[in-house]
């Protein structure tokens, strides 16, 4: 033989912990075949010694226990197997309702229920002190009275309406510089007056 037919049906040497009986039992039969054919095939003989034997349908399981004969004759009365058969179907019905009995219905109360509409509480709305027209009146909010502090806006031209439409970020300088000429640096008589 070769020195690669040698190294191919040399055992292997790695095999798992409590599987070193088995290589060393077969380590004579891995010798006279391929390592490849022993894998794909496995070992001839070490099963059985009749090679050309048929694959019985029966485990050692079904050989060994039958299962237990049918005696022909009656053992209990017909109303006896019916009297049973009724109280096994009452006391399993009886079992069942007691551990799969329904749920409490559950008490709902929402936020509003618990909250709001409780006994002796009386909703009482406070006179205005003001007169304010919604539609006209900038909102007073956190950002309306913080809008100094805030990043990044634009400049506040009118103090009533800080977060109104304002281009100053799209008008070219220039434009911008005519505009301030026009009504910051030149004040008009009536404001001097002031």
């Amino acid at each position: 033989m070769s020195s690669e037919a040698n190294e191919e049906n040399k055992p292997g040497g790695r095999c798992l912990l409590g599987n070193w009986v088995e290589e060393r039992a077969t380590a004579l039969l891995d010798m006279t075949e391929t390592r490849s054919r022993v894998q794909k095939y496995g070992h001839s003989g070490i099963l059985t010694m009749d090679v050309a034997a048929k694959v019985q349908g029966i485990s050692t399981f079904k050989a060994a226990f039958n299962a237990p004969k049918i005696i022909g004759v009656r053992q209990k009365g017909r109303r006896t197997e019916l009297s049973e058969k009724d109280l096994i179907k009452r006391i399993s019905d009886q079992i069942h309702a007691e551990l799969n009995a329904d749920p409490p219905a559950p008490e709902l109360c929402s936020v509003t229920k618990a909250d709001f509409k409780v006994e002796g509480f009386k909703s009482v709305r406070a006179p205005l002190t003001v007169d304010h027209d919604y539609t006209t009146e900038q909102a007073i909010t956190f950002w309306s009275d913080n809008y100094q502090k805030i990043q990044g806006m634009t400049a506040v031209k009118t103090k009533d309406s800080p977060f109104k439409r304002n281009a100053t970020f799209s008008t070219p300088i220039g434009e911008q510089l005519d505009q301030l000429d026009d009504t910051v640096l030149y004040p008009s008589e009536n404001d001097a007056n002031m």
